[in-house]
């Protein structure tokens, strides 16, 4: 037990709740107070825990993901850590509050709603990429007349965020099931990477089909 928790920096206690939880099969007993463990149970510790402080996955859907197919669940982290990586290479460059400002034009109130709102997430180093693209787009909607003055305010931005939440939720959800132990984890990220610019292009061209339809639709209820 103590070589098994050195080797899968994790302690004894831990591993014992491991294997009362069913996460880990019994190991071969070779006396009363020894038993062998053999070497996969380094790897499967770790990824058990991987799972649960990285991903906040509960013990008992763990347990159900390992008896399922433990093999996909590593390929579903490796793929899921490479997908981060690549994402957040463009969020190390961070723009401070008074660079976004001088830039857009956007008041220092206005900054300070989407923060609480989390529509953007700014630290102490300032505002990443995509931050920087949401005040850019939010600046063109003022400049275009979207404002205080006829009732637009940073709320509005929650609508989207809500609908986008959900669509992201089960987006995530199709890529894992269908990339992942099926491409090398490379190739899966650089295919999303490949696939984001049509989907911008899709997302908007369906939006303004469905917007013109939901006009339609409310002018032939009145006649």
């Amino acid at each position: 037990m103590g070589e098994l928790a050195e080797a899968s920096g994790v302690s004894a206690g831990t591993i014992k709740h491991y294997l009362r939880e069913g996460l880990l099969p019994e190991p071969v007993r070779t006396s009363r107070n020894m038993a062998y463990y053999p070497p996969e149970f380094v790897e499967r510790i770790r990824l058990i825990k991987q799972l649960q402080e990285d991903r906040f996955m509960p013990l008992k859907l763990i347990k159900s993901v390992l008896e399922e197919d433990p093999d996909r669940a590593r390929a579903l982290v490796e793929l899921e850590d490479r997908i981060l990586d690549r994402a957040l290479q463009g969020e190390q460059k961070r723009v401070s509050t008074a660079e976004l400002r001088r830039r857009y034009d956007v008041p220092q109130e206005v900054l300070e709603r989407l923060a609480e709102l989390e529509v953007v997430t700014p630290n102490s180093r300032g505002y990443g990429q995509r931050d920087v693209e949401i005040v850019e787009a939010i600046s063109r909607f003022r400049a275009g007349g979207y404002d205080e003055r006829i009732g637009f305010t940073v709320y509005d931005t929650l609508r989207y965020k809500r609908a986008l939440e959900e669509l992201v939720k089960e987006e995530v959800q199709v890529l894992m099931d269908r990339l992942a132990g099926e491409l090398e984890p490379d190739r899966a990220a650089m295919m999303i990477e490949a696939g984001a610019e049509p989907l911008r292009d899709l997302i908007a061209a369906l939006h303004q089909k469905l917007l013109v339809a939901e006009l339609r639709r409310q002018r032939a209820a009145r006649e």
